[in-house]
Order: structure tokens, then sequence, then C-alpha cells
């Protein structure tokens, strides 16, 4: 029979998990005038970069040219009518003054066609404003730095107002979703309401690259708006800044959409917690322990958390002789001489 003595401590525990890759922002374009494509950037193809403001397509522009012109020509025109306003308004100023009346007709001093003229201007600005924010929107620009998942449009198609051309997302950011179950997350520190809401704890994020292991550096930002409804799980989001390496030359692979990782996630520190072998925790949550008389005993545990080769409980008294394995002939309350087992080298749990 093999014992361990019980040295309860306070340690941090370590959560494995592991989830899929995927943009912290996605977005389809789409066209917001209509047209023929008559160019495209080298780098509108899929999997192409491209920085944030690059022209991606251009539509014909002819007909919001032309509608330009014709606004701008409106706007000169409403300006002349005002200034012919003014001159008259001023006139018929004059003339009621050189009358000796002390009140005015409206009508007369031409306030209704002032009125009326500065309205005119004002509806022909914003024309002017439309038609160069529509003749704009014949170039399709980037929304922010990305890459291209999916064209959707190409040289010399026809497109019309809301007609999808990519599928893009953000190379600043990536996130994975990590499931934990809920005794995994009683051990993270990650704020659940928005009064919780926690500093980021760093995660390292794990895959299998070209047949290579890699590691990236992330943030554990806090937890998905929902429970999983088959599952009962909770998600867990992480998040990894410039996943592409696109700032600092890093020489590691992208961290690609879609990519599968494992996480290793730092839980908060948690008082008198006591790690055993796991073959030390029974199947129906109780340890056997021997007695100060040499008897066998046996008690509930609280299960923390547990991996293939440890086990880690709460509240063990200190010195307690834990039973790691014996003869399944050994009943409880039978008188035993224990052999202690080496002590388990002190680490976080996986």
């Amino acid at each position: 029979m093999q014992t361990v003595v019980a040295s309860p401590q306070s340690e941090r525990l370590w959560i494995t998990t592991q989830g899929t890759v995927e943009p912290t922002i996605a977005t389809r374009l789409s066209a917001e005038v209509s047209g023929q494509v008559l160019k495209v950037s080298n780098n509108f193809v899929e999997g192409g970069f491209f920085r944030k403001g690059d022209i991606l397509l251009e539509v014909q522009a002819t007909q919001y040219q032309l509608a330009l012109a014709r606004a701008q020509s409106q706007l000169a025109a409403a300006e002349q009518r005002l200034a012919e306003e003014q001159g008259r308004a001023l006139q018929a100023k004059r003339e009621w003054r050189d009358l000796g009346s002390e009140s005015a007709n409206a009508l007369f001093l031409r306030e209704p066609q002032l009125s009326a003229a500065k309205a005119s201007l004002e509806a022909a600005k914003f024309e002017v404003q439309k038609a160069e924010q529509d003749l704009d929107k014949t170039r399709i620009r980037a929304p922010f730095d990305g890459r291209v998942r999916q064209k959707l449009a190409d040289l010399g198609q026809y497109i019309g107002v809301g007609m999808s051309v990519a599928d893009v997302y953000s190379t600043d950011q990536m996130r994975v979703k990590l499931p934990l179950t809920d005794r995994q997350l009683s051990l993270i520190d990650v704020g659940v309401l928005e009064s919780d809401l926690m500093a980021p704890e760093p995660v390292t994020i794990a895959a299998q690259v070209a047949g290579a292991s890699w590691e990236w550096s992330g943030q554990l930002i806090g937890t998905s708006a929902d429970v999983d409804t088959r599952s009962r799980v909770h998600y867990a989001i992480v998040t990894v800044s410039d996943p592409f390496g696109l700032t600092d030359d890093a020489e590691q692979p992208p961290l690609t959409p879609g990519l599968f990782v494992s996480a290793r996630i730092q839980g908060k520190m948690i008082n008198n917690v006591t790690r055993l072998p796991r073959e030390a925790v029974r199947t129906d949550g109780t340890i056997r322990w021997v007695d100060q008389q040499q008897l066998v005993q046996e008690r509930p545990v609280q299960l923390l958390h547990s991996d293939g080769r440890e086990a880690w409980v709460n509240n063990l008294p200190q010195g307690l002789e834990v039973v790691v394995s014996m003869p399944s002939t050994v009943l409880l309350g039978t008188r035993v001489i224990a052999q202690r087992a080496p002590v388990l080298v002190a680490r976080g749990a996986q």
C-alpha cells in the first residue's frame, strides 16, 4: 500500500482547453452604386492582403461624374437666384422707406422669395454633396487592414446596389472561443457581469503548423454572452494581437482563421489546495486515508481539477496520510502498514 502526506498550499492552477481561431472583425463588402467593374487591385484576390483605405475595385463612374456636374450647375444657378433676390429685397426696402410707412408688407419686401431662394441654395448644396459621395462610392475601399477571404466580383462584371463583392477580415487581431466546464470557469479569474470586468489575463496559444509546434501570446478578455445549449459549456474569449506578425516581423507562421489550437489559461490563486496522484481520488469523489491507529478510513473531497497524472482537491488537513494505492481486498477499518510514495513536485494544473 502506498500513501502520500497531504500538504495544502496556495496555488494558481493552469487550465488546458482547445478552440478554433476566428477573426475578431469580419465583414462582407457590398456595392453602394451600380455599374461595370473597370479596375481591380492586384491584391484583390483570395488570400490577398490590403491596407485601410486601399482601393479594391473601381466601378464605371461616367454617370456619377455627370450627376455631379449637373448638381454643381444647379448650385451655381441657386447662388445666382439668391443674389438676385437679395438685390431685389434691398431695393424693395429702399422703396418702402421712401414711401414713409412704418410697417412693411412681407410680400412687398420679397421675404418669401428670399426664403425660397435660400432654401433652394441649401438643397443644391446637399445635391452636390450627395453626387460627390456617389462618385466616391465608385471606388470600393478597404475599411481596415485586412485580408480577402472570398472574392465575389471581378473585372468586367456588372454590379448593382447592395451586391456583395468580397468577404474580408481584419488582420489586426484574432480571437479564440475556448470551451470551459463550470468547474474550470470557477478556477479562472474572469468577470461574468459588467461590474466584474477584469484586467486581461495572459494566455498561451499553441498549434501545429507545417509539422512544427508554435506558440502565440494572447489575452483572456472575458466570456461569451451565452452558454452552449447543447454541451452546456461556457466560452472564454481570448484575443491575439498582430496574428500575422505584420508589425514586429515575427518569424512564426500566421495565426490563420480556422486553425485548431490549444490554450493554457492561468487560473486565480486558490488557498488550501492539495495535489494528489490522480489515482488517489476515487470515482465516487472520496479518498481513503490512514489514521493514527493505522486504520483505513474514507472521506469525501472537493475535486477542483484533474488531469491524467494529478488531482487538485480542497480542504484536506495538513499531514493527512492519503492512500494512493492498496489491494482490493483491504476494507475500511483494516489495520495496514503503509509505504510513503514520492512527494509530488509542485506545478500548476494542466
